[in-house]
């Protein structure tokens, strides 16, 4: 295997010929045998096909285990994933010859609606498998989050620092900046990719678009949010005017580091936000299997 080998051609995309090898010979098996009236999961031709799905699901669930497991455990960890996700997608045509394509308001449609939102959702783990990682390591530029966030913190205090020198005013635009700065969160704020460290920045902007459209705005009237612009518009001296420039630089840049970390938390969600779909519908649809193969021997 290459480096350049991902989990779809891993090993000369040997897992994708097995499940062609798989379908192909499930297709002709239910195209030649003739089981005197409607196929169905109760032909021996069924029943070997129910038996092959069966083991199907269980042998993909192991796979968890086999994702914590770093001991005596066959086969790379990029294979089993490899064999996994063609396997996992061979289900659909096995379960459907399997069962003849009936369908009904029974247990076994649900044990086959529950594997198909699994296989689904598998799918877009697969796709956000391939698209993140890159995207993060493009998003980083080799820095790592830890490196951006004691960055971040850094020019927090650089900036309180120089804001200290200039005025009560400005120290609390900067002072609100960082307590506003929010990085992770909630489930919706990390896929949001919020971060909440833009307040001074962004007053400023407005601030200097709303001073250019009222000029006859009274100082003492003015806002806090407004206290940047008044300074550089007049009232600072020239090293006050040189600090709230340098303060201005570091707010900016500040901001492009916290968008930074917020679009990698966002990235790590998307990536683990599938599971909680994936993993718990998987347990259900054991279940679920495990009623609809207790109820074929029993009930039906």
């Amino acid at each position: 295997m290459t480096s350049h080998d991902s989990i779809l051609t891993y090993a000369r995309s040997r897992y994708l010929w097995i499940t062609l090898a798989l379908s192909l010979a499930s297709l002709v098996a239910y195209n030649l045998y003739d089981p005197g009236g409607p196929p169905n999961g109760g032909t021996w031709l069924g029943y070997t096909l129910g038996t092959i799905g069966a083991a199907l699901i269980v042998w993909l669930m192991l796979f968890g285990m086999r994702k914590r497991s770093y001991r005596n455990s066959p086969g790379t960890l990029r294979g089993w994933l490899s064999a996994h996700i063609y396997l996992g997608t061979s289900l659909i045509l096995i379960v459907l010859l399997h069962c003849g394509f009936q369908f009904g308001w029974n247990i076994h449609t649900l044990a086959f609606v529950l594997m198909l939102v699994v296989i689904f959702s598998g799918f877009f783990g697969v796709y956000v498998y391939l698209r993140y990682p890159n995207l993060m390591t493009r998003n980083r530029e080799s820095a790592t989050r830890e490196a951006m966030l004691e960055e971040v913190a850094e020019i927090d205090q650089n900036a309180l620092a120089l804001a200290d020198g200039i005025d009560p005013k400005i120290h609390g635009v900067v002072l609100r900046s960082i307590q506003n700065t929010r990085l992770g969160g909630g489930v919706w704020t990390q896929l949001r990719a919020h971060d909440g460290s833009d307040l001074a920045l962004d007053s400023l902007h407005k601030a200097m678009a709303e001073r250019e459209n009222k000029q006859d705005m009274k100082t003492t009237e003015m806002p806090t949010m407004f206290a940047m612009v008044d300074y550089l518009a007049g009232r600072a001296t020239d090293k006050q005017g040189e600090a709230m420039r340098s303060l201005i630089d570091l707010i900016s840049r500040k901001k492009g580091l916290a968008t930074k970390v917020a679009r990698d938390i966002q990235y790590q969600a998307m990536m683990e936000i599938w599971l909680y779909v994936h993993v718990p519908l998987s347990f259900a649809l054991l279940a679920a299997l495990i009623a609809h193969i207790t109820s074929s021997f029993f009930y039906w």
